[in-house]
């Protein structure tokens, strides 16, 4: 995702403002779901010995404990360098479908410099993949990078696009991934149907970032929600399955409402207090 106008990194995670002059007050969609407890203790124990493993001074460290600890402090942030190369990537892919959109609406657009931008890092496969799917699909773009709002829940994020595809209207969320050994993109984790509830869900869309205008969120009656998987190799739809939107949904404010009690703890004031033995 490209940089929204009104979204702030903040201690409390991504937030939005109603406008460029006011202070973030909600979080944002992807916020929320990042309440949700996941673990990565071993997808970083094996970034990190594979680091160490692949380490170009490791024969030479053997049996020398001092430079071995300096291939193991090399490598102990292999997972946070892999982190933040792939969103890296993602946002310059994401940035590339945004300017095809707007090209395709006959807006300014800057789809030559994004396809630079992907080629100068070995990754133009992915906006040639991009470019077949959305002539496959018949793609007939309608908002991009559209930012929406819900108050009676509290939260706001940005869609990636609205589209219509076959003559029906749909909400469409990107996700760049990796391929397997097979060649095949790897598919998308089912949290990608929270995200497009929500979106399907919000009750404002912006209208100019300044003024902090809004209107009616236009596109929330029975769209159909897809999650588009780009890969170098191929790019995979999925649909949010109708009949499990509304469980996705209970969860997602499930989750709206954790975020606001851990909040609500915070700053209820010093958890643990110092006591003295009796008597004292």
């Amino acid at each position: 995702m490209t940089a929204p106008a009104l979204a702030h990194s903040t201690e409390l995670g991504r937030m939005y403002a109603r406008s460029l002059q006011d202070p973030p007050t909600v979080p944002s969609i992807t916020t929320v779901i990042g309440q949700q407890a996941t673990t990565l203790d071993g997808w970083i124990g094996y970034m990190a010995a594979s680091a160490v493993a692949k380490h170009p001074d490791l024969g030479a460290a053997v049996g020398n404990p001092g430079q071995l600890r300096t291939v193991v402090r090399d490598s102990s942030n292999a997972a946070e360098q892999f982190r933040d190369a792939a969103a890296a990537r993602g946002d310059r892919v994401h940035n590339y479908c945004e300017q095809v959109a707007l090209r395709a609406l006959d807006r300014p657009h800057s789809m030559a410099e994004a396809r630079e931008a992907l080629a100068e890092k070995g990754e133009e496969n992915f906006a040639l993949r991009f470019d077949t799917w959305w002539e496959d699909y018949d793609v007939k773009p309608l908002a991009p990078e559209i930012t929406v709002w819900n108050q009676t829940v509290g939260y706001a994020g940005t869609l990636d696009l609205v589209a219509t595809i076959g003559g029906k209207l749909c909400i469409i969320d990107y996700k760049t991934k990796g391929t397997d050994r097979n060649g095949q993109v790897k598919s998308l984790d089912a949290k990608v149907v929270m995200q497009l509830v929500a979106g399907m869900k919000a009750e404002e869309s912006i209208v100019d970032e300044a003024a902090g205008s809004w209107e009616a969120w236009n596109y929330g009656q029975d769209p159909v929600l897809l999650g588009v998987a780009i890969g170098e190799t191929e790019v995979r739809t999925l649909r949010a399955n109708p009949e499990v939107l509304k469980a996705h949904w209970f969860k997602f404010a499930s989750l709206r409402r954790v975020w606001q009690t851990s909040l609500d703890a915070a700053a209820a004031g010093t958890p643990l207090l110092d006591i003295s033995p009796p008597g004292r």
